[in-house]
């Protein structure tokens, strides 16, 4: 049995024939129609910061081919200026296991993909209650081009283990005083390679229904917020959410 196509689909549930004039411009590297495109910088930096899980991609060589690797990534806490408008500029903060063959491939100074994906949900055509009409996947997504720069010293690394883990344990509130294990994490450090990403642009995808009627819309999000899954959930408050 071959597997379902799914289209993206129309006003009335039948696929969209894109044109260039659905693209974003700008030259990038993820396809993204233009009514999806993100409403403002901040549902991308928003989606990194609930989202932090990246797979980060590399070039590999012809032999061993691309390296990809899931790892959390951060926003450099120390970081307090504005986002531009592709994130340009903005620090982030990712490790991985040194063990890793992906570490020893990557060079400081290259030019890697970090994807960040969001809330998804695949969406049925009897939600739409018209005919014909075709099945589709609501889904969100940063993709996150950045110049990596590794470090080296055990202090370093160690600074960027305390600063994940503090990211992250603000919402478990102040019950666990992580310098109690400061010693053990001396200990493990060295088998971890930390680096810093310095972003050269940013794109967003947050395909939500937005070439539905809003009848048809509203409908999907219904669906979705009476799922009963966080997941769906917040795709449905990000349609809410949408101008």
């Amino acid at each position: 049995m071959k597997n379902p196509v799914v289209l993206p689909t129309g006003h009335h549930g039948d696929a969209i024939g894109y044109s260039p004039d659905h693209v974003m411009k700008g030259g990038c590297c993820m396809f993204v129609p233009s009514h999806y495109r993100e409403p403002h910088v901040s549902w991308m930096v928003d989606l990194m910061r609930e989202n932090p899980l990246a797979l980060m991609a590399s070039n590999g060589n012809p032999a061993d081919g691309p390296y990809a690797t899931h790892l959390p990534v951060i926003i450099d806490p120390e970081w307090d200026d504005s986002p531009a408008p592709d994130l340009a500029g903005l620090p982030l903060l990712g490790h991985m296991n040194r063990a890793n063959p992906h570490w020893a491939a990557l060079e400081t100074g290259s030019v890697n993909l970090f994807t960040f994906t969001g809330p998804h949900a695949y969406v049925s055509p009897t939600v739409y209650d018209i005919a014909p009409a075709a099945p589709t996947w609501n889904f969100t997504s940063v993709h996150v081009h950045g110049v990596v720069e590794k470090f080296e010293t055990i202090d370093e690394t160690l600074g960027v283990v305390q600063a994940t883990v503090q990211a992250f344990e603000k919402a478990f509130g102040d019950n666990w005083d992580m310098t109690e294990s400061l010693t053990y994490f001396r200990k493990i450090v060295p088998a971890v390679g930390a680096f810093r990403i310095r972003v050269t642009k940013a794109e967003g995808m947050f395909k939500l229904s937005q070439e539905q009627r809003p009848e048809i819309r509203e409908r999907v999000e219904q669906s979705f917020a009476g799922r009963g899954c966080t997941r769906h959930a917040r795709t449905a408050d990000l349609m809410g959410r949408l101008p």
